[in-house]
């Protein structure tokens, strides 16, 4: 078997190769396109021979992987951290790095991250994509605020962009008669703003069709705080449940646990990992904000905030709760079960 370390850049991927010894054979670059990776797979130095390949995780790493997998190699895509604190460099370039990846798929050492299916990226993508529009439209409506209160004008309006906050904002427009430019970016962002709601209207209507057929949907729609663009996300997100073997392991995937350094008798909690999909992270802290108040989180929650004070307290229980939450899903998709606190006692609610 030939052992390839593959490091990705923006036009090329540098390329390693090692024979069952770790004898160099070949050390080479390839363009980053599919036919400079078919090139790559069809050299001689590859024929007969079965491939196992290591690449980072970066973008564009599992389109790599996708176009030599269907060239008959074998690819795993690492984690770029892990590999990092497997093999730390004292001088690090590409050419280096491809040689270190090589080495670890020799070595059987590739601390290999899970790909999801297709279908599981496709639901991905239209989530994110999703909140990649809302936080857009949410930037251009603080801009209109921040113009508006640069002249002095008052808004009262909770939702200065809904029906009566368009009608009172266009009688302030037409009354002020903002200088340029910020006439123009006012009129630009306002036509942004409607472009965007139309294509975040027609992006949910996708997710309530999709998300009625997700097995995981009616789930987690049972727990306090996930609507449905929430329970979308986080089932995405989570892709297949069975591959976390305890809730421990779903809760370390989110990256809402604290760092810890611990030696001899010193043990001390740093700040969140954030590891794994930070739109997992999003999705559990947004629905801990409104789960906080139902029965099974409220105790928690409030000796929380009492404790930590009320500048801490709010955020450090927030995090506590969606901890809990993600606690609770891993055993509700596991088992087959909605939410009911009550009827599984101190597990769900933990």
């Amino acid at each position: 078997m030939l052992h390839v370390g593959l490091d990705l850049s923006r036009q090329r991927v540098d390329v390693h190769v090692l024979d069952y010894d770790g004898a160099r054979v070949l050390v080479t670059r390839a363009p980053a396109d599919a036919d400079g990776l078919c090139r790559l797979a069809g050299r001689d130095v590859f024929a007969g021979q079965p491939v196992r390949a290591a690449i980072e995780s970066m973008t564009g790493a599992r389109y790599v992987r996708d176009v030599l997998a269907g060239c008959g190699w074998d690819v795993l895509v690492a984690d770029a951290q892990k590999v990092k604190g497997l093999a730390p460099l004292a001088c690090k370039t590409d050419k280096i790095d491809a040689r270190v990846l090589a080495e670890l798929s020799l070595r059987d050492l590739v601390p290999a991250i899970w790909l999801p299916p297709i279908d599981v990226r496709e639901d991905r993508e239209r989530a994110r994509f999703r909140l990649h529009l809302v936080k857009h439209r949410g930037m251009l409506k603080r801009r209109v605020h921040a113009t508006l209160m640069t002249f002095g004008i008052p808004v009262s309006e909770s939702d200065l962009f809904g029906l009566a906050g368009r009608e009172r904002l266009a009688g302030l427009l037409a009354g002020l008669e903002l200088p340029e430019p910020w006439a123009g970016n006012v009129a630009a962002s306002l036509r942004l703003i409607d472009t965007l709601d139309a294509d975040i209207a027609a992006s949910e209507r996708v997710l309530r069709a999709l998300g009625a057929s997700h097995p995981y949907q009616p789930r987690l729609m049972s727990m306090p705080g996930i609507s449905w663009v929430l329970g979308y996300t986080i089932g995405a997100e989570i892709g297949d449940i069975s591959r976390f073997a305890s809730p421990g392991k779903l809760v370390g995937y989110t990256g809402l646990c604290p760092r810890v350094y611990q030696s001899g008798g010193t043990d001390h909690r740093g700040p969140l990992t954030k590891a794994g999909p930070k739109y997992l992270r999003w999705a559990l802290v947004e629905a801990a904000t409104h789960a906080s108040q139902h029965p099974a989180y409220r105790a928690r929650y409030q000796r929380t905030c009492k404790r930590l004070g009320r500048d801490r307290g709010p955020k450090v229980a927030r995090i506590e709760v969606a901890r809990d939450l993600a606690t609770a899903i891993w055993y509700m998709l596991t088992r087959a079960e909605d939410f009911a606190p009550a009827g599984a006692g101190s597990v769900l609610a933990a």
